[in-house]
Formats: C-alpha cells, structure tokens, sequence
C-alpha cells in the first residue's frame, strides 16, 4: 500500500516538494485555499491584459534546470525562456539612467562611463561573486539547515570574513559613484534585508544578476507554475483548490490529518508550504515550536504595494524591467527596516512585459506592473494605495517625460492587506523572512517540526530563504528529509 502525502499550498516549495515526493512512492495530494494554483506566482487576467501578481524576475535560470532534471526533463518540455537585452534600466532623474544589457562586457563598459577604472574592479567583483555561487547555489543551499557543521566546508572556511563583513562595506571599498553603487546594491533586495545587514557572501547575488542574466518565459513567470503543475500530475499528484485548511490534527504527538472544509483528510505526513507561522496556529499550542515573540523579533523582508496597470498605449522610455532610484534609497529603507512606516519618498520598480511578450496586453496596448517595498504590518487603506499611485505616476511621468495618467484603462492593487487575506502572511509580507547572518541556514525555522512527528514545513521562511530558485529548492529540500526521516 502506498505511503500518503497532504502538501498545504501551490506555491514553488509546495508544487516542487509534491513532485520529489511522488517521485519517491508517495500518494501526494495539494491543497489550495484560494481558486487558482501558484501562492504568491498567481496570475491576473483582465480585458486582455495578462499580469503576473508575485515574481516576474527570473533570475538563477540553472536552478531551474536542475529542478527539471531531477525528473529527467528540461524546462524547455513547458516553456521557452528569452534572455532579456536590456535585463533592466535604472532612473536617476529626468532622462537620466543607466542600462544594464545582456553581458558583463557590455555593462563593464556602461560603469566605465560612468566611473574610470570601474570596469575592472567590476569584473573582479563579479569574479568572487561567482566563486561564491558557485559555492552557495551548487551546493550549500541544498542543506536542509540542520546543523551549522553544513556551512563548514574547505571553501567556505576559505571566505570565513565574508560571513562578517557586509555587501554595502565591500560595494563602496571599490566603488565610489553612488549610481554604480546602487545598481550593486539592488539585487540583495531579493534577499529582503538591507545591503549593511546582508553578509559579504551574498554578493553571488551579483553574479546571478551580471554574470547570468535576467530571462522571461514567454506568457509570464506563471508558466513556470503551470509547468511544474503539469509535471505533478504527470507524476500522479492531485491538487485540489478552494480548500483552505482548518486545522492540523496531532494524536500522541504525531501528525495524524487536516481538516478542509469541514472534513478529514487523513494522510502519513504533511508538508506545509503556506506560512510558516500560519501553520503553527493551525496547531494547538502545545505542538507550536516559535512562540509570537519570536516571530515579532524576526526581521522579514518587505511587504509591498503592487498596482497592476492598462494602458491603451505603448509606452516610451522604459524596458521590460525598470527601476526607479531618483530618490534616497537609505530613507526608504530606513522606513522599512528602522521605523515602520509608509516612506515619504519611495523607490519604486515597474515591469511592462508586454514591451517582450505579446500575450501580456492586447495589440498597441501596454501592461504594467509597479511595484513600492513596504515594511510588513503597516496601515492598509484604499486611501493610501490612492495617495502612493498618484505619487510614483507623477515622478514616473515627469523621468520618462510622458504623460500617461490618462491613458490608463484600469489599475488593480495589491498590497499588506491582500498578502494577509489571500497568502495568511504573517504582518502581510512579501518575500518572506530576510537572509540576515543571524537568519541563515540553521537558524531559520525548521524544515521538520520538533514537536509533531511527520509535519514538515517548506517555503520561504525557513530554508534557504526568499525568492522563486530558493522556494524550489526549499520544496526538494523538505521532500528529502521526508524520505529520510518518515517511518
């Protein structure tokens, strides 16, 4: 008779964990609460116009593909990928940006414009970069965090001091021009921690940016989800949507069902992928391993206000990813991470996939997608989502010099609220809990509860950490320990 598996989710961590343990014998069964798959990866769909609602990066494209061959496919048996040239462009005023391409010899040479010398400190630096990818992507993430003897290997030993030092002391000791210095900072915002508080290590970050690229499945990140879902039931899995759950029952201190909907679903173990300490109150208290107060002291990447947008015209001056640092990063980020609050001034980013992919937005039509870091927790009303779309339409009219307010046909927003409502996130955050030195590995919460037997966790709070290419191999990570410690 086979072993049985309830997996809570359809996010990245849920769907890949479904796979590996349907690979391994178990009769896998998802369950969804809301009436699409994909968690945070949903999709809107309006007037012709199609948006991805969570991730629209797709950075890490090997940790895909190793996902994929675990199952002897390739991600090219569901979806075709584009690189994207440009990857992305950054304001910083009026007419005034800097384009980041498609190769590191090409963005070496936009930094020496903008900095002499820079183009070879660059290189160097993404040099180390990927040495430590190479080290962090291939092999010390795909530790379940079980004990702190993972991160010991003979290389990491070799970059001890880089677990003590941070991404914003190393950018500045090479580079001096405070645009360059931004763009280098950027993509630990992934990460969801300040770059002072992000260990030197995690500058492979970088490399995934520079050295990598940036890509688009052609008709969104959701494709990707879809793609995962089909291999799933390839695999026999079954997915059941609209049923949220209502309770995790323990019997003698072992996993024993979920309630959904007012009925049993019994199974040998449990796989969360919803949020972790949403999870927990699905619990009695006595089986609840993190106490309110630890999760309150935790530092959690941001939450943030997403606004989903058609215009009944193409749009100049912008490429498919295109950020906006016109203003202080360090006081937005400060209202994030120091003094939660709505920011004065914030940085923003907006995506228009519809300039690579014509499936985003009907012909001579453009969607897009703005997206404002939050601190979790915050203050969530129709009038503020109203006061911050009208501040980042002004400065994005006034630094693309167009005018497009009235061009708009719809907007849909998405902010602290709806990441509560539709995801249970705790405070409503965004990305999960932020890779800080004190967040990492073996101190994140467990993969396996310590306190029910076969109830495992999985997803971007515990390890390895935030964003699409640690959520799959999160999903591989729990179905391991599954395997090995289930009885």
């Amino acid at each position: 008779m086979k072993l049985t598996a309830n997996i809570i989710g359809s996010g990245f961590s849920s769907l890949a964990a479904s796979c590996y343990l349907a690979k391994a014998g178990y009769e896998v069964t998802v369950f969804e609460k809301n009436k699409t798959i994909g968690g945070r990866a949903r999709q809107l769909v309006k007037e012709g116009f199609t948006f991805d609602i969570g991730p629209t990066w797709y950075w890490m494209p090997d940790v895909f593909e190793r996902f994929f061959s675990d199952f002897n496919k390739s991600s090219q048996d569901y979806y075709s990928l584009e690189k994207l040239n440009p990857a992305y462009s950054v304001y910083f005023g009026k007419g005034d940006f800097i384009t980041i391409e498609d190769t590191l010899e090409k963005i070496a040479a936009a930094f020496e414009k903008e900095e002499a010398g820079s183009s070879k400190k660059l290189k160097k630096f993404i040099k180390q970069a990927e040495s430590n990818y190479n080290i962090a992507i291939k092999d010390l993430v795909y530790n379940p965090g079980v004990s702190p003897l993972e991160l010991v290997t003979p290389a990491t030993i070799k970059k001890l001091n880089q677990f003590f030092s941070n991404i914003k002391r190393d950018v500045r000791r090479e580079f001096k021009n405070q645009r360059l210095i931004k763009i280098l900072e950027f993509p630990v915002l992934f990460l969801g921690a300040k770059p002072s508080d992000t260990p030197s290590f995690y500058n492979f970050m970088n490399y995934a940016d520079f050295g990598l690229g940036t890509f688009h499945p052609k008709k969104g990140m959701y494709q990707v989800i879809l793609a995962i879902e089909n291999l799933a039931k390839e695999l026999g899995v079954t997915i059941k949507t609209n049923s949220p759950i209502e309770k995790i029952i323990v019997k003698n201190g072992a996993y024993n069902g979920i309630v959904s909907c007012g009925e049993t679903y019994a199974s040998d173990i449990v796989v969360s992928g919803a949020d972790y300490h949403h999870t927990e109150s699905l619990l009695e208290k006595p089986y609840r391993q993190y106490s309110e107060n630890y999760w309150n002291k935790k530092t959690f990447a941001p939450s943030s206000l997403l606004f989903y947008v058609g215009f009944d015209k193409k749009l100049k001056n912008v490429n498919h990813h295109t950020l906006f640092f016109d203003v202080d990063f360090g006081m937005h980020a400060e209202a994030i991470y120091d003094t939660p609050q709505w920011p004065e001034n914030p940085l923003f980013y907006a995506s228009f996939p519809s300039k690579t992919d014509i499936n985003s937005a009907p012909e001579g039509k453009e969607a897009g997608i703005f997206l404002i870091p939050l601190a979790p927790g915050l203050d969530d009303t129709p009038e503020l989502r109203e006061t911050y779309f009208n501040k980042i339409m002004q400065r994005f009219e006034s630094l693309t010099s167009q005018n497009i307010k009235k061009h708009i046909i719809f907007k849909e927003s998405f902010c602290v609220n709806d990441f509560i409502n539709d995801y249970n996130s705790y405070k409503g955050n965004a990305y999960g809990m932020a890779n800080t030195l004190t967040q990492t590995a073996f101190l994140r919460p467990k993969l396996k509860s310590r306190k029910v037997k076969n109830l495992f966790f999985t997803g971007q709070l515990t390890v390895p950490g935030p964003g699409v290419p640690p959520s799959l191999i999160s999903g591989k990570l729990a179905a391991d320990l599954v395997t090995k410690y289930h009885n």
